[in-house]
């Protein structure tokens, strides 16, 4: 049986303060008082595994034995059925530049790479997110969502973050990069991934 969260003090396995307020707001109505490894000078370990669930799982029990308490951390990424599922776990590092992170060169790259390729459109693909909650003691409970759609070129839309504007859902007009973001968030991987995590460890 999955543990359940008992209330209480919960690191968020990562640097990013707006996802940690977002999760925090998402949490608190189950007595979650959440405080991001950032604040409490914990490190970002290194991510070496091949799956999403994997990285999950190292991001939070390096948090959850840093800290000595519950840690949730959070791995997702775009998988292209084209490109052998790739850019995958490197989603993040295709958008890799000189300067920094910059996901219209990750976007570049993922199109690119498919002209390389045999394929034609549309090309399937697919996010991922996987949550992993861990304890100091070792236990963990990992929690996956998926959202299937097609990739689209130009890119579409300033909204949302990361590849967003060049991937249309299934049964979708408007990309991520298009849509409101109540909207994008009532049917993302993430959504899907932390209903399922709120059902397994937060809820009843």
């Amino acid at each position: 049986m999955t543990r359940r969260f008992a209330g209480g003090r919960l690191v968020i396995a990562s640097h990013n303060a707006g996802k940690v307020r977002e999760i925090g707001d998402l949490l608190a109505p189950f007595g979650a008082k959440v405080i991001s490894a950032g604040e409490l000078g914990l490190g970002e370990p290194e991510e070496t595994e091949e799956t999403f669930a994997g990285n999950a799982r190292i991001k939070a029990h390096a948090a959850a034995r840093g800290a000595g308490l519950p840690a949730l951390s959070d791995d997702s990424g775009l998988s292209v059925a084209a490109l052998g599922g790739d850019p995958g776990v490197r989603t993040a590092d295709w958008a890799e530049t000189e300067g920094g992170r910059d996901f219209r060169v990750g976007m570049e790259r993922v199109w690119s790479a498919l002209g390389d390729t045999a394929a034609n459109p549309p090309f399937a693909a697919h996010f991922t997110c996987a949550l992993c909650l861990a304890w100091p003691d070792g236990a963990d409970a990992v929690f996956e969502g998926e959202v299937h759609g097609t990739l689209v070129w130009p890119p579409r839309g300033e909204r949302g973050f990361g590849y967003d504007p060049m991937f249309l859902p299934e049964g979708e007009r408007e990309t991520f990069g298009e849509m409101e973001p109540a909207r994008k968030h009532a049917m993302s991987h993430r959504a899907r991934a932390f209903a399922a995590l709120v059902a397994g460890c937060f809820g009843g």
